[in-house]
């Protein structure tokens, strides 16, 4: 069986879910329990966080990407732990229109799926009883959906809150705790969302913060309580490693790869050999494959354009052997990258990509992908899912196209990525295979 979990959600991005998940990871392991922590959604970044917290690394579940044996597996790394505490996504109900291998990618449906009830953290600025009924909406809206009650956040005074919980009251809604306001709990930001956890310049203070100012104000027995045994989660493989020794950049500008990604290569006895571009650092010479993951190159292009050792290694590797790159690292295979002011740096070449972040463009949104051509670990018309978050503008990409891409409604992307001899590239970071 599952461990007892619960599901951290709210109405919307923006209201301290965060620092929420983050201090009660850690107060309850304060507390002597073994947390394992989850984050619902395509999330390249929370999970770090999440592992500072809870001193355990943090998985992603995914109701549109994974199907029932993925999401099995995933959820069975918390063997061994005594409860587990997911983050949602966005709002708790917010998903896509269309259904993928599983659903429809909410918060609320991976709650659902695990068995897990909801505790809504709920932004009570500017108002007070009228909370309740944001409140009682939510927990109406799926009769179905387990949950606990809810946390106020961002309390401006003592009266403020005793409306808002006579409120509360009123629309039957139990309220686990009141958070007053201080400005000093935002975690630092940038253009995709959070800074890095390996960023944030004193993040153990602040996460010991969060579970003092929890621990002051909400009923931690009663959110223990609220946890729920979740279904049996049957044995299941993770995913299969593309290659038996994976050469995988690592630092602040390579850092979003999927936690169960690696963890199924890990689990299958693939060798991860990390290294630092930044660090001016080349891939191991007997790697059978180099992933470039996602992350900031837009960051650090002078660094990236004068590490020579790491270019030629990787020219080198990529003569004789498979390199593929995610998102940044794409961006970091192809000829060039413009930052925002407008300088043009040189990357590794191996690919004509060229992109910009001073001509910004968003791009967000779960994707699926047909290869055209193979790439490290699928061959040739596979189905992948993955997800793309990022605000690069393509100004050029004359190799051949990777893959036919689409959105979660089935519109086609221009973002195909891209393949030339043993290197390969997509915009999107990669969850599964759909036959795997």
């Amino acid at each position: 069986m599952m461990p007892h979990g619960l599901m951290i959600s709210a109405p919307s991005s923006g209201t301290g879910k965060t620092t929420v998940m983050l201090g009660l990871l850690r107060a309850l392991a304060e507390d002597g329990l073994t947390v394992q922590p989850f984050k619902s959604g395509p999330d390249y970044i929370d999970p770090a966080f999440h592992l500072a917290a809870a001193k355990r690394a943090s998985f992603n579940l995914d109701t549109w990407a994974m199907d029932d044996p993925l999401l099995n597996a995933i959820s069975a790394q918390a063997t061994g732990a005594e409860i587990c505490v997911a983050e949602g996504s966005m709002g708790l109900f917010d998903g896509v229109a269309t259904r993928g291998q599983s659903g429809f990618g909410s918060s609320a449906e991976t709650a659902k799926r695990m068995g897990w009830p909801v505790i809504l953290v709920i932004d009570v600025g500017g108002q007070a009883q009228s909370a309740a009924a944001t409140a009682l909406g939510f927990k109406a809206y799926d009769p179905d959906l387990p949950f606990a009650g809810v946390i106020l956040n961002r309390v401006a005074s003592p009266r403020h809150e005793r409306l808002t919980r006579l409120g509360m009251e009123h629309a039957g809604v139990k309220v686990l705790g009141s958070l007053p306001r201080r400005g000093d709990l935002a975690l630092p930001e940038r253009h995709l969302g959070l800074i890095q956890a390996v960023e944030h310049p004193d993040l153990e203070a602040a996460i010991a913060g969060y579970a003092s100012f929890l621990r002051e104000n909400v009923d931690l027995d009663a959110i223990k309580a609220a946890a729920l045994s979740g279904p049996e989660t049957p044995a299941a493989p993770l995913p299969t490693p593309p290659a038996q020794r994976i050469a995988l950049a690592r630092d602040a500008a390579f850092s979003f790869t999927y936690p169960h990604l690696l963890e199924g290569w890990r689990q299958a006895g693939a060798e991860i050999l990390p290294f630092s571009p930044l660090a001016d650092e080349a891939p191991a010479p007997d790697a059978d494959l180099v992933w470039l993951p996602g992350g900031y190159p837009e960051l650090h292009g002078g660094t990236l354009a004068a590490a020579e050792t790491f270019r030629r290694g990787l020219q080198k590797h990529a003569k004789t052997k498979p390199v593929h790159g995610e998102c940044g690292g794409y961006m970091a295979l192809g000829e060039a990258l413009i930052d925002k002011q407008g300088n043009r740096h040189q990357m590794a070449g191996l690919l004509g990509l060229v992109t910009s972040y001073e001509k910004r463009k968003f791009h967000l949104g779960y994707r699926r992908a047909v290869l055209q051509n193979a790439m490290p670990g699928f061959a040739t018309g596979s189905a992948l899912r993955g997800h793309e978050f990022h605000y690069s503008t393509i100004l050029d990409e004359p190799d051949a196209p990777l893959a036919s891409v689409f959105d979660a409604d089935g519109n086609p992307v221009p973002e195909t990525g891209s393949v030339n001899g043993h290197v390969t590239g997509t915009f999107f970071h990669l969850i599964t295979g759909e036959d795997t």
